[in-house]
């Protein structure tokens, strides 16, 4: 280990800084968010550091360095342009015992500034030893994103009740199961809901009672296919179940990032072939989710666009079981981004439709007149069983039989097949697509042969997307 990692006290200690221009600039941005107390010596201050010298957040002593300056200050830090003075500065702080550093000169540094990820007060630091800084704040850009923003809120909580957990219990393994519990489970939903008053009441909840662990639904939308479409929030989530019942529409590459040791279990359901009641999943969530258990409840696309979360939901509601919603991707934006297809254009469409071609045997009508209206863009979900019937009733309406029709098959994923047409033959485009796929119909199809991209950018070896035009 080349360097020792330390977090540094800096609240109101005198911190030296060579140097007022924009390399200082930085490094006193640090130093402000630590609330040291910045003595900066330099022929001029930058436009950078004039509002906070006229502020009074740094104190310019003096327009030249002196080696005395550095006699009553916690650390130092050279940020000139002048390789001659930022080694001096570094030679009399080392003689000082002081620690200093020598902004972009490794080797004149007693201590470096690593990347750092700041949810204060925990705070994450990343250093490769000065050898590679880039791939340090690559890293940094990394765990940025898997930290939730409401970590720093979270600790500020749990210290709040640290005494409590220690009067509770005195055995440190019981504290530390407890936190684990706490970070773990329902405590860390509800602060990253917001809703702090809720978490509160949890801690105090499982503080009296530690046997009553209460479980929580989570439904979250794994998006159309590709796992980089996945959400951020989805991914915490998910890494965070204990289990995760999904869909047939989840692909592979997104049940991949589910946590290793986290239960599976398929409940989708295909046309024809249902493989499990949706009042059985509804069932299976609530009783998961009383025995304490982190249940994720992961959908393909978005969980509330015919996706049936809105009716899981109320079930949990029922039996009062703690749940929150991540959206999803839904099949219709996702699709069609990747086929290049706009959902909406100036020249072809001022509106768009979602549309599920599976309805209730007891439900009202399609208004299809409605439907069969021009200038607006059509994507019709779970439509390829009934396309002959879809596309009768829209020509009977009024759309004409050449309006372009396009049906997405895997749409996102690598296998992608588009297959474009024209209103008259969406029964014919339908039964060659493979599933799942979307209907879309209008003219913002047009658009397609000219903004199609992705097939175009698979990696050498994988399955490009087919492109079939039946028109």
């Amino acid at each position: 280990m080349d360097y020792l990692p330390l977090f540094a006290d800096l609240k109101h200690r005198p911190v030296l800084v060579v140097g007022g221009g924009d390399i200082a600039a930085r490094k006193i941005e640090l130093l402000r968010r630590a609330s040291a107390h910045i003595r900066v010596a330099a022929r001029e201050i930058g436009p950078e550091l004039q509002p906070l010298l006229e502020t009074g957040a740094i104190e310019w002593i003096a327009t030249r360095f002196e080696p005395a300056q550095l006699d009553d200050v916690f650390l130092v830090i050279a940020a000139t342009d002048d390789n001659a003075l930022n080694a001096q500065v570094f030679d009399e702080a080392n003689a000082r015992h002081r620690l200093v550093n020598v902004v972009d000169d490794q080797p004149k540094c007693s201590f470096i500034f690593p990347s750092i990820v700041d949810r204060s007060p925990l705070v994450v630091a990343i250093s490769s030893s000065g050898t590679a800084p880039v791939l340090a704040r690559l890293l940094r850009e990394k765990i940025e994103a898997l930290l939730p923003g409401n970590l720093g809120q979270m600790a500020e909580v749990a210290g709040q009740w640290r005494d409590k957990v220690k009067q509770r219990y005195r055995r440190m393994s019981d504290r530390r199961r407890y936190w684990e519990r706490a970070f773990n489970g329902l405590f860390a939903s509800q602060m990253a809901a917001g809703n702090v008053n809720e978490a509160r009441q949890t801690l105090d909840r499982e503080l009296e009672n530690s046997d009553d662990r209460q479980g929580e639904i989570s439904l979250v939308g794994a998006g159309p296919g590709d796992s980089g479409l996945l959400t951020l929030r989805g991914l915490q989530v998910m890494q965070l179940a204990d289990v995760v019942l999904y869909d047939h529409l989840v692909s592979d590459e997104v049940l991949e990032l589910v946590r290793r040791d986290a239960d599976r279990i398929c409940v989708g359901k295909r046309a024809g072939a249902h493989s499990v009641a949706q009042e059985e999943t509804n069932q299976m969530l609530v009783t998961l989710a009383q025995q304490g258990k982190r249940v994720v409840r992961l959908k393909g696309g978005d969980p509330f666009i015919f996706g049936r979360g809105g009716e899981e939901l109320q079930a949990a509601k029922a039996a009062g079981i703690p749940f929150q919603v991540v959206p999803g991707i839904t099949a219709a934006a996702g699709a069609t981004a990747y086929a290049g297809i706009p959902l909406t254009h100036r020249d072809y469409a001022q509106s768009v439709m979602f549309i599920t071609g599976h309805c209730r045997a007891d439900g009202d009508g399609i208004d299809w007149a409605a439907l069969a209206r021009a200038r607006q863009t059509l994507a019709i979900y779970m439509g390829t069983v009934k396309a002959a019937e879809i596309a009768s009733a829209l020509i009977a309406h009024g759309r004409a039989a050449t309006t372009p029709v396009a049906v997405i098959g895997r749409g996102t994923r690598q296998d992608q097949q588009v297959l474009t047409g024209t209103l008259e033959q969406l029964e014919e485009l339908a039964a060659a697509a493979p599933s799942p796929a979307l209907l879309v119909i209008g003219e913002v199809v047009n658009l397609h042969a000219q903004l199609a991209w992705f097939q175009h950018s698979v990696q050498p070896g994988a399955r490009e997307s087919a492109v079939v035009n039946l028109a």
